[in-house]
């Protein structure tokens, strides 16, 4: 059977050797060992000896026959040679190393970014990249860094950028760095020799270690949340409430939907806590809000997306107080029923946040609060449904009343990856919170209210990024504000 051999030549090189010798530095050489079989090495060859050198590049090479069908460990043992025998007992053992040819000595780096900026006489880190293991011609992500952190907004400061090769016991060897600054960055595309200062030092022929190519970097305006409503953008408000036999006769004080003496309810709790937050942002205070699984007058069919005031045409409710008004009208007018379907009333939110993400502004944000007592019965429609307004200006609150299984609820969420639909199309961003109502029931009103909308303000403003809207009225940015962010 015939094998492939292939001579390999190991170029062998030291940093930093302890110093044997007293009053100088070692005389170091390398021999190289092979794995022969029943734990014994045998010697292959040597390099030069290097007289008084602490950081050796010697220049006779190591050969060695490359086998690939087998695995070849070798033992690298670095010596201080101080007599002319050849043997190795009487002299000092400065280091050693062990590997196997195929894998460290044929393998590629893994490489990483950091980017440092100067000040205070010191080199502060502002960016480490990822880490591509195994690639000599990496191509690391896009990254944003806010420009104050970045360059404290002077696009002539000082950026030294460091390339080296991951080890996980973080031991990282320098493969080279550059300095450069914000301003020749921005003339993208540019290229920079990554380079070693000691290799350099040492070869009068070196020229560098690679090449940095940087492919595109641009300061881009990071607007906030309180940006896009100081410019005009309106939240608009929905609630969907959960009409469905499971929540019990609403006469029943087991019932989810029962009254108490006071006037409330878990459901009414729960649109209060929200509610009251929302309101504010949405100028006129007029609220569509509709219920779902329930038989309405006066042909009773089960409808899944019917208006609480009972008037279709005109949904709208003034104010939390006009939603709190319409429910407890509509509670004793109503059979429950089922099933809890969730798409028809999402489609809707949809239909109409569809119509303002055609107006290519930043003025109209909807965020619908669904109210339910348990798991979704038309879960792969909800999920088209989902993915349809992942791709619009719209959020979705979800808020689970009762003790009932929310499993589903929490695959919406997405808290176990992005949600997929059937068609296998993935959301488009994170549009979903969910939050059982019980974990505040006894804690304070603005508890629930600060959990189930802490996303929003990211939400609304993932959207209007992601579309390149600014706010309608943008705020004049100063040169050196720290919201916008280079892009390398």
């Amino acid at each position: 059977m015939a094998h492939c051999v292939t001579s390999v030549q190991l170029s062998i090189s030291c940093d930093h050797l302890i110093d044997k010798d007293v009053g100088s530095k070692s005389d170091p050489l390398c021999v190289l060992l092979q794995d022969v079989g029943g734990g014994n090495w045998a010697e292959l060859c040597r390099t030069e000896r290097v007289r008084n050198c602490s950081s050796p590049e010697f220049s006779r090479s190591l050969p060695i026959d490359y086998h690939f069908e087998t695995v070849q460990k070798l033992r690298f043992g670095v010596y201080d040679i101080d007599n002319k025998t050849p043997e190795l007992g009487d002299d000092d053992f400065l280091g050693g190393a062990e590997c196997t040819l195929g894998q460290d000595f044929l393998g590629k780096s893994d490489p990483f970014l950091e980017f440092y900026r100067q000040g205070d006489g010191k080199w502060h880190l502002v960016y480490r990249s990822e880490v591509i293991k195994n690639n000599l011609n990496p191509t690391w992500s896009r990254f944003s860094v806010p420009l104050q952190r970045f360059c404290e907004g002077d696009s002539s400061l000082p950026i030294q950028v460091r390339c080296s090769d991951y080890d996980s016991d973080g031991s990282h060897d320098l493969i080279g760095s550059f300095q450069t600054n914000l301003t020749q960055l921005q003339g993208t595309p540019v290229e920079f020799d990554c380079i070693h200062p000691e290799k350099q030092q040492k070869k009068k022929s070196y020229k560098n270690s690679g090449i940095i190519r940087v492919k595109v970097c641009q300061i881009e305006a990071e607007f906030s949340f309180l940006d896009y409503v100081m410019g005009g953008c309106q939240i608009s408000f929905t609630v969907g409430m959960d009409f469905t036999g499971s929540n019990g006769d609403p006469s029943s004080p087991d019932s989810l939907h029962y009254l108490s003496p006071s006037g409330v309810n878990e459901y009414l709790t729960a649109l209060w806590s929200v509610g009251c937050v929302v309101q504010d942002y949405d100028t006129d205070k007029l609220f569509p809000a509709f219920g779902f699984g329930a038989q309405v007058p006066p042909d009773w069919q089960v409808s899944h997306e019917f208006a609480l005031n009972f008037n279709s045409s005109n949904p709208y409710c003034s104010g939390i107080q006009g939603i709190v008004d319409a429910y407890r009208q509509a509670l004793p007018q109503v059979r429950l029923y089922g099933p809890t379907n969730f798409a028809p009333i999402i489609n809707h939110v949809a239909r109409f946040a569809t119509q303002a993400a055609q107006q290519g502004t930043a003025l109209q944000y909807f965020v619908l609060l669904l109210l339910t007592d348990g798991a979704v019965s038309d879960i792969e429609a909800t999920k088209e449904a989902v993915v349809w307004a992942s791709h619009l200006p719209m959020s979705i609150i979800i808020v689970g009343v009762g003790g009932a299984d929310f499993t589903a609820m929490v695959e919406l969420d997405g808290d176990g990856g992005p949600l997929r639909a059937r068609s296998g199309e993935t959301v488009a961003r994170d549009v979903v919170q969910f939050v059982p109502f019980r974990q505040f029931q006894n804690a304070p009103r603005e508890a629930l209210a600060q959990a189930v909308l802490a996303e929003v303000p990211r939400q609304l403003v993932s959207y209007y990024k992601a579309k390149g809207l600014a706010p309608h009225k943008a705020p004049v940015i100063p040169a050196k504000d720290p919201a916008p962010t280079p892009k390398n």
